[in-house]
């Protein structure tokens, strides 16, 4: 085979497999403790999570222990501090729902070096109404801490607010829907000033067809992640051309 033939079909090979890597983002499932190998329709998820039916990474068992106030899911107690308001209480259910059953997380799956997951989200960019909302619902709550990924004393099995903190009003511990929605999970999300019409956001309460694939193509077209993953792909392209030359 001449040498630029050969040349031009490993640069063809590369970039395929560049640009399939980055389609495959649209629709796939993070490496954590409950999720699906690959996204499909589950018929049967639970009330909240019911939304994600037709393609989801959670099974039907998932969706109904994230409706518990103690699953087996992560042994996570809500009423650390007291009981939650229902109105509280449904965000974090929902909040649990798309991050277990969302099959669009893609541009911003992160690896995670934890014994529950090898994947996490890491700054997915939240619709303005769903933090705002969120927050409001939640303000006249009680907790103990502003991360609730680590630092509670699990000596029961189940979470609880560890020596020396002392449990709160919500507006206490977080005192703006930015501080609460970024630090509660160690900054999986991202407040933004996008509303739910602007196709920048990612929704976590919806009904119907799911909206959250536009706005992950849109961030994996478009955002910083994506020029750095390309950059990568054709640098690594561009190393192997040089060195076959």
């Amino acid at each position: 085979m001449e040498q630029p033939l050969r040349v031009w079909l490993v640069f063809t090979v590369l970039l395929s497999f560049s640009l399939g890597s980055l389609a495959n983002q649209l629709n796939m499932c993070m490496d954590a403790k409950h999720h699906k190998t690959e996204p499909g329709p589950e018929g049967e998820l639970y009330l909240q999570c019911s939304p994600w039916h037709q393609n989801a990474c959670c099974t039907a068992n998932t969706s109904a222990e994230a409706h518990e106030d103690n699953s087996y899911l992560y042994n996570f107690n809500w009423n650390h501090c007291g009981i939650m308001s229902k109105k509280c209480k449904e965000h974090f259910i929902q909040d649990t729902c798309f991050y277990e059953c969302s099959p669009h997380l893609g541009p911003w799956i992160q690896p995670a070096d934890t014994t529950w997951r090898r994947e996490r989200i890491l700054d997915v960019p939240l619709c303005l109404e769903d933090c705002e909302t969120w927050y409001n619902d939640c303000k006249n709550d009680i907790t103990c801490k502003e991360n609730w990924h680590k630092g509670w004393d699990w000596t029961s099995g189940t979470n609880r607010c560890p020596v020396g903190a002392q449990c709160q009003k919500w507006t206490e511990v977080f005192p703006t829907a930015q501080s609460m929605c970024e630090k509660i999970w160690s900054n999986s999300y991202k407040y933004t000033t996008y509303s739910r019409d602007s196709g920048r956001c990612m929704q976590m309460w919806f009904t119907g067809q799911n909206p959250n694939k536009k706005v992950a193509e849109f961030y994996l077209n478009h955002g910083s992640r994506t020029e750095m993953a390309m950059m990568t792909s054709f640098t690594l392209s561009l190393a192997v051309l040089l060195s076959m030359l």
